[in-house]
């Protein structure tokens, strides 16, 4: 089975880091698992998402700190930071910190815009009247000028530190990290302010409807407007995907129940902004694959981002991981990286359960 013009060389994914909300040891550390667990199958990224008021990260760069100590080979990466709520200055220290420890694997994603939860949030942040704070594209760019090394002042400028006088710039300079910032883009405009300025791009299954009902077709067009824009760069697609052939059929049962309860948005635009959102793709891994090689989109692209459900718990997680680095990118022309020792990673339970059932059953 292979899809015509499908070659996916990337895979990547997104884990929501969910905990309970009196116990968030349990479930960053199961996120932290979950980010080793990738790297052994041999995903080539893992990607964060950073919420607030959630009991979710919160902090991206502060977890992704600890993933570096964790993980030795596969990319990280944040999709995404609200940049509102941040100061370009003080983030970038933070992220180039984390880069430094990973050994250049950090990808920064971000989006700019009025940020979630600003009636709340906004008051602890800001001083002063902070309705007319400046939430564009701006601080983006000064995010992104913070980590070119840029020496600060002129030749001349110099401070005093333990070691004597320096010239002034960002502490530490990661070489590199410049050219790995992501802009998740939604509409026509975003994407095609990120192409212009030579950041890389993030879609997934949530798109602006602009002139079609279509997610598909809004998303092609978007893609087509950021390729257009200026310097080619990477884009990143994102699809929530749930194989399911190594769980067990109350499993199986509850991932069909999942999409179905989410079906109806995909059937028409929601709210003022005109959302469009992509079906989940949820069966055995026949079923997906018949889905992914009639998505307009994955011709396009080369990397692909597996998305995780919210509501799962971490040994469905781990399932979903397997079957789709075993059953599916495969099919989709990825390769495992050849420097990765594929040192198969403890089975999960659902597999284990289904597996001795199967073999129970040989020996009746």
């Amino acid at each position: 089975m292979s899809g015509r013009n499908i070659s996916i060389s990337h895979i990547g994914f997104l884990t929501p880091g969910n905990y309970p909300d009196g116990d968030p040891l349990s479930g960053l550390e199961q996120t932290l698992e979950q980010l080793q667990y990738g790297e052994d199958l041999g995903f080539d990224s893992a990607w964060v998402r950073q919420r607030h008021l959630e009991p979710g990260i919160s902090s991206a760069s502060a977890f992704l700190a600890a993933a570096t100590q964790r993980t030795s080979r596969i990319e990280l990466g944040t999709a995404v930071i609200p940049i509102g709520y941040e100061s370009p200055y003080r983030l970038a220290e933070d992220l180039a910190t984390v880069d430094i420890l990973s050994r250049g694997r950090l990808n920064i994603g971000v989006s700019a815009g009025r940020p979630l939860h600003a009636e709340l949030i906004a008051p602890l942040v800001f001083d002063g009247d902070w309705t007319g704070y400046d939430f564009s594209h701006d601080r983006v760019l000064r995010f992104a000028d913070n980590l070119r090394g840029t020496y600060l002042g002129d030749e001349q400028t110099l401070i005093k530190t333990p070691f004597g006088p320096q010239r002034p710039r960002l502490q530490p300079y990661a070489k590199g990290l410049i050219d790995r910032i992501w802009y998740g883009g939604g509409s026509q405009r975003s994407a095609e302010w990120a192409g212009r300025n030579g950041f890389n791009l993030l879609t997934g299954n949530v798109i602006t409807g602009e002139g079609t009902d279509d997610f598909f077709i809004a998303q092609s067009r978007l893609i087509e407007t950021y390729r257009a824009a200026g310097m080619q760069r990477r884009v990143a697609l994102g699809r929530v995907i749930v194989p399911f052939d190594s769980a067990d059929a109350a499993t199986r049962r509850r991932y069909r129940d999942y999409a179905d309860g989410r079906h109806e948005r995909t059937l028409s635009p929601q709210g003022e902004r005109r959302t469009l959102f992509a079906r989940d793709v949820v069966g055995a891994s026949d079923e997906i694959l018949a889905q992914l090689f009639a998505d307009p989109i994955l011709p396009e692209i080369s990397e692909l981002r597996l998305e995780l459900p919210y509501e799962f718990e971490h040994e469905e997680y781990r399932q979903i991981l397997h079957d789709f680095v075993t059953l599916i990118a495969p099919e989709l022309g990825w390769k495992a990286p050849s420097d990765n020792p594929r040192r198969f990673p403890k089975m999960p339970s659902t597999i284990r359960r289904q597996n001795n059932h199967l073999a129970g059953n040989m020996h009746q």
